[in-house]
């Protein structure tokens, strides 16, 4: 500029706005959190709700028990998402936050306590322990509260709900107790996954497989009238993982289809357990196997004849300890001997031991056979210990206290060995099931419990889907349940079809009690085992409701609730409490049904969780249910996948690989965390780490450009300036054609919990065609053009309108941000983003044909601009303004169309040329563009000192260095 030409910067119109390039999230969220406390956001949308229809997400309750980790972190926020967004599409979007509190991870706590003081928890008053376990969920509650709210989850946080508040104590007995009422609720001995360490049975969904070395053992059982049955003195040969299962032996079972033979040994090498002479029967398919892990290689024995189906029925074994020294008769008697479906040839011998107290399939088996009573053993106690009087290995111990491997293997295979019963021995590791709480290998043990029969029929009035609650509930996972995505259809519908009945007692004491009460005198079987009485049950619901479930174990709590009605010297109280799974699943009753905030038909719109909960909160909610309501208490399941770290593997303290939430909001904000949920497709598992999250920041920065571009161009807009779309140019009809598109299909991808869909497609459109199309062409008309013309006004009018959608589009995955965005523009004591719906969007926006041009339009442009970024590039230009391009156009409806539109403007030059003559071979093209060059030229005349294009009029205008445009603008100034 020289010394005569005035400054013209203060007559540009550029952006004013006080919105911060830096987010500075960290510091500046906790104000946004404070404030929305303050204006009451939550409790506002459901107070002006009117005939909104409601949407119910029901929390799955997190457990109370320790600091929030990125799984957390991944569900809260998508249930957020959820809510949010169903809100802004019109619904009373409810969410009211759950915690589990009772259960044994808990209750291991406080216990730790005591033994770090040397002290005996058994020795404590139960009602004072349960006390402990309450303060304990307490402040765990209180400090996951805060943890989550800062993650921008918003919901009824000032009033959750609570497994172990009054009510819900109440409820989960009365939901018991309807079990009780309607004949599901038995007890029974049978196996079940028993933890030592903690003492109590588990259920599956309790359950998690972790790799464990085990031994191993081939073992002899003598055969007794292998004379008569014409085989000689003779042995069956078994294998197992579990030595210490083979004092509770009472029989083995072979394949009535397989091909088995009679193997004699011929041969030895030193070390061997096998003698010459030995004979073994074993199934020919596995036969050479077992040989060799007893160390005879082929030459060593020979196959001498078969044994059929028929040989085998009629054989009679020992035990491989009858006789032993020391073992008192414990093991004399013979053992049973048969065929069974279970046995196969795919490893092992061709037979399997039975201890029916320690396997589901042999006590299924003994059972139909109507055996238990000759089969089933006491064996092991609850610390996973030989009972003192057991022969041999009274006291041996299968777990220590502490989980390792305890002594009862070893001395199992002492026996064997010194008995002369043990063919051989190794170790293999397998996948074997672990308490998911203590991390302890569990055992099948055969115990007393409590159980739900999930096929016994229910006369209860809702047979609508199903009689009983297996029936109940493949009906409603099929008939009545969306599943997202349709995969959790498939993996719920097997474990249901084939689960077992739900063992719903746990001998612990922090929990709801199993509120009934047992006949002394009477067995299990017996009508009157279980005082059925709807009086009782009410008097029990009262007493909880106004005292809690603590008062179960009162003295005189018995009597006062048998009082008139039963003597209470005929009863016992149980004293069990019941799978925490049970509460959980109860929480259907006491939040979406009796909360006022509830559903008025009980039933939430969608249950959302990891892939784990198919078989643990998913299932338990739907079983507890089809026995309670007679079908699933969901509409929709959503489940997501794992957390993952940037390589892919699993997170580990060991390893030094988590990411923990809290970390990530002091280093980026939350608003970072949301938007990394938002990329990721979360029905996988999804990889998180410091360059993901680096990544993650960038596009946040842009977005946060663009943000800032449209407020910063909107200044000083009302109504006044708009227009109507009539009056728009294409360039803008276009913005709010693509603008109705987008409408349709973030409120189409909000529906279907496509939040990565969305994401994309409001990031494309921001950064492709708002960013580098849109904006980049009307910054021009926007900075430059007087303010009452039609392009400028048109222009604004469609920033307020992209402004309006896209900020409330990012909303529920951006609140603090878009918070900011929209208080920058509408400042306001009590208004908010979140106060607002989604804007309606004109289906007369919608121009097929006028997209289709524009495409045509946006293409040309591409040879354009790729021709001025390579004089960009080698310094012949500094910037697009200085050029004035020739476009040579082969198709004449392309040429048209270019020329209808001010091409010179999209392409961001001071002067273009178009025309239909043939492309010059020094041309610039694009090989993916065909029928398209651009012939570089530079733009003449001089340079506008205001608008920078350079133009011919320019200096011959009242105002010096100017063009003819921009001296309008300035008037008579």
């Amino acid at each position: 500029m020289s010394a005569e030409t005035p400054d013209y910067r203060d007559t540009v119109f550029l952006p004013q706005t006080d919105f911060p390039m830096r987010a500075g999230l960290p510091a500046r969220e906790p104000d946004w959190l404070a404030r929305w406390e303050r204006i009451g956001i939550y409790d506002r949308l459901r107070e002006r709700a009117g005939d909104r229809k409601p949407f119910i997400l029901h929390d799955g309750p997190p457990y109370a028990n320790g600091n929030l980790h990125i799984g957390h972190a991944l569900n809260k926020v998508l249930k957020d998402f959820i809510t949010r967004s169903q809100q802004m599409m019109g619904r009373d979007s409810r969410y009211v936050p759950g915690w589990d509190c009772h259960g044994l991870p808990i209750e291991w706590k406080i216990e730790e306590q005591y033994r770090a003081k040397g002290q005996d928890k058994d020795a404590v008053d139960v009602v004072e322990f349960r006390r402990q376990c309450r303060r304990f969920a307490d402040e765990w509650i209180d400090i996951q509260r805060q943890e989550f709210k800062r993650l921008g989850v918003t919901g009824k946080w000032e009033d959750p709900y609570l497994t172990m508040n009054f009510h819900a104590e109440a409820v989960i007995a009365a939901e018991f107790m309807k079990l009780l009422m309607n004949g599901s609720l038995y007890q029974g001995s049978k196996p079940v996954m028993w933890s030592p360490v903690e003492k109590t049975a588990l259920a599956e969904a309790e359950v998690e497989y972790h790799d464990k070395e085990s031994d191993t053992i081939w073992v002899r059982f003598p055969v007794l009238n292998g004379e008569e049955a014409g085989l000689g003195a003779c042995d069956v040969v078994i294998w197992t993982t579990t030595p210490w299962t083979i004092p509770s032996n009472k029989g083995v079972v072979y394949g009535a289809d397989y091909s088995y033979g009679l193997y004699e040994v011929t041969d030895r090498p030193e070390e061997c357990w096998a003698s010459i002479g030995d004979r073994y029967l074993l199934a020919d398919k596995l036969a050479e196997g077992v040989l060799a892990k007893a160390r005879l290689e082929p030459g060593m024995y020979r196959r001498i004849g078969d044994v059929n189906a028929e040989t085998l029925a009629g054989l009679r074994l020992a035990h491989p300890l009858a006789g032993v020294e020391g073992g008192e008769g414990e093991w004399d008697a013979p053992r049973d001997f048969r065929a069974a479906p279970f046995v196969t040839d795919e490893e092992g011998t061709g037979f399997v031991h039975c201890a029916p107290s320690h396997g589901m399939e042999e006590f299924e088996m003994y059972r139909d056979a109507g055996m238990l009573a000759e089969v089933i053993t006491y064996n092991v106690l609850e610390d996973g210990s030989y009972r003192a009087d057991l022969p041999l290995f009274g006291g041996k111990q299968i777990l220590r206290p502490n989980g390792k491997e305890g002594n009862a293997n070893r001395a199992v295979i002492e026996a064997l060995i010194a008995s002369g019963k043990l063919l051989a021995r190794g170790k293999i590791k397998h996948s074997y099931p672990h308490s998911w709480r203590s991390k302890a290998p569990l055992i099948y043990r055969n115990t007393a419990q409590w159980f739900a029969a999930i096929d016994k029929a229910l006369d209860d009035g809702m047979g609508e889907h199903g009689d009983t609650i297996r029936a109940r509930a493949l009906a409603s996972i099929d008939q009545l349940v969306k599943w997202t995505p349709q995969s959790g259809r498939n993996r719920i519908h097997a474990m249901v079809e084939n689960r077992p009945d739900w063992v719903l007692s746990r001998q612990r004491a922090w929990g709801v009690p199993l509120t009934c009460f047992i006949r002394k005198s009477t067995m299990p079987t017996d009508d009157d085992f279980l005082l059925r009485n709807q009086t009782v049950n009410d008097r029990i619901v009262e007493a909880f409701e106004a005292e809690g479930a603590d008062v179960w174990y009162q003295d005189g709590f018995k009597a006062r609730m048998l009082d008139g009605i039963a003597d209470p010297a005929d009863y016992d109280q149980v004293m069990d409490v019941l799978d925490v799974w049970f509460d959980s699943g109860s929480t259907h009753a006491f939040v979406i049904r009796d909360r006022e905030d509830g559903s008025p038909d009980g039933i939430a719109d969608l249950y959302l969780e990891g892939t784990d909960q198919h078989r643990g909160w998913f299932q338990s909610s739907l079983l507890q249910a089809c026995a309670t309501k007679g079908r699933a208490p969901y509409r929709g399941v959503l489940t997501h996948g794992f957390t993952l770290d940037a390589k892919g593997m699993k997170m580990s303290k060991s390893l030094g690989n988590t990411i923990v939430p809290a970390e990530v909001v002091k280093q980026y904000g939350a608003d970072i965390l949301r938007l990394w949920v938002a990329q990721v497709d979360y029905t996988a598992d999804s990889r998180i780490g410091p360059e993901i999250l680096k990544g993650t920041a960038d596009s946040y920065r842009r977005l946060r450009n663009t943000l800032r571009f449209m407020l910063g161009n909107l200044a000083g807009f009302d109504e006044d300036e708009k227009l109507p779309l009539a009056e728009m140019p294409e360039l803008e009809q276009w913005v709010l054609h693509r603008l109705a598109q987008l409408d349709h299909a973030v409120r189409g991808g909000y529906n279907a919990y496509d939040f990565q869909g969305v994401f994309q497609k409001l990031f494309q459109f921001c950064t492709v065609d708002l960013s580098s199309f849109y904006f980049d062409i009307r910054k021009d008309a926007l900075y430059c053009d007087a303010p009452g013309s039609n392009r400028r006004r048109a222009a604004r009018t469609v920033l307020d309108i992209l402004f309006h959608r896209l900020v409330t589009w990012l909303a529920p995955i951006l609140p603090f941000t878009t918070e900011d965005v929209w208080l920058s523009r509408f400042p306001s004591e009590d208004d908010s983003v979140h106060l607002h719906d989604f804007p309606d969007t004109s289906a007369d926006w919608l121009n097929e044909p006028l997209a289709l041009k524009w495409e045509q339009v946006r293409r040309a442009r591409r040879v354009v601009t790729a021709a001025l970024e390579i004089r960009r590039s080698d310094k012949t230009i500094g910037a697009s303004l200085e050029a004035a391009p020739i476009v040579h156009v082969e198709d004449a409806e392309m040429l048209t169309a270019l020329k209808s539109v001010n091409f010179a403007d999209i392409c961001i030059v001071s002067d273009l040329s178009l025309t239909a003559d043939p492309i010059p071979n020094d041309a610039f093209r694009m090989t993916e563009i065909s029928g398209i060059g651009a012939v570089f030229e530079l733009a003449e005349g001089g340079k506008c000192q205001r608008c920078w294009k350079i133009l011919p009029d320019v200096g011959s205008h009242r105002h010096p260095g100017v063009c003819a445009r921009c001296d309008a603008v300035l008037g008579d100034d």
